[in-house]
């Protein structure tokens, strides 16, 4: 579900448009937006302290042969919780469909690897050693 939360949206609408089928579903729970809390850790490994609200989508579906499908996406694209959340319940099927749907999200899990390496590079090539040298004087 991760990787189908961090997807793009044209990436999963173009994984869509490439489905041998289009699935007929029923919403459980329609998309809405909301607000969350985002927690972060001091340093990445300390104590937690709330860092701020964040918007998040969310939406739940049933497909007509009973498979649900969840999706909680940052951001208020409703159309990408719902690409998400059919996705999601294709993946928990057992046949072709599933199998090809299994194939787009390696593509976009490698997709997401290849643009994390990226960014890090990039903050990697800005950083800065600071040092300071200190001068041995001896107290007269």
């Amino acid at each position: 579900m991760a990787v189908l939360a961090r997807a793009k949206r044209d990436e999963l609408e173009r994984a869509w448009n490439n489905l041998a089928i289009s699935p007929q579903f029923e919403w459980l729970r329609r998309p809405e937006t909301g607000l969350v809390l985002v927690r972060g850790r001091a340093g990445g490994t300390g104590d937690l302290f709330n860092l701020g609200e964040v918007t998040m989508t969310q939406c739940a579906l049933r497909l007509t042969d009973g498979t649900t499908g969840f999706a909680f996406v940052l951001g208020c694209d409703e159309r990408h919780a719902e690409l998400a959340a059919v996705f999601d319940a294709l993946l928990q099927r057992a046949d072709d469909i599933a199998t090809a749907s299994r194939r787009f999200v390696a593509q976009f899990e490698a997709t997401q690897l290849d643009r994390r390496e990226l960014r890090s590079r990039r903050a990697a090539s800005t950083k800065v050693e600071f040092f300071a040298m200190a001068r041995d004087a001896s107290p007269e």
